[in-house]
């Protein structure tokens, strides 16, 4: 996690399941400490979430929403997770870029 032009940089690495869900947990924890107004999710480099991983990702969305914050997920989104977020019918739910770049710009 890192502060970049008033946003809250969540970097997601590799493949996520239920074994690093409370690092996204703690993640969330800290974007709700800091209250700033965005979280961006980097998951340019994440190559698999399972569905313990995408029920964190529906936390942080429900806890942003609920602060009034945004919450990006940042690609370019790897085939796996662009399945899930297909499969499980909630990639509509997210707000999603091309780039870090471009999530970090909004």
């Amino acid at each position: 996690m890192r502060e970049t032009a008033g946003v809250l940089v969540v970097q997601a690495d590799g493949e996520f399941d239920s074994d690093e869900v409370d690092l996204l947990l703690a993640a969330w924890a800290e974007a709700d400490e800091l209250a700033l107004a965005a979280t961006v999710v980097d998951l340019s480099g994440c190559v698999f979430g399972d569905s313990s991983f995408l029920g964190a990702l529906l936390i942080a969305r429900s806890r942003h929403l609920a602060a009034g914050r945004r919450l990006i997920l940042a690609g370019p989104l790897q085939p796996g997770i662009l399945l899930l977020l297909a499969v499980s019918g909630t990639m509509e739910a997210f707000d999603v870029t091309e780039s870090l770049a471009e999530a970090v710009g909004q």
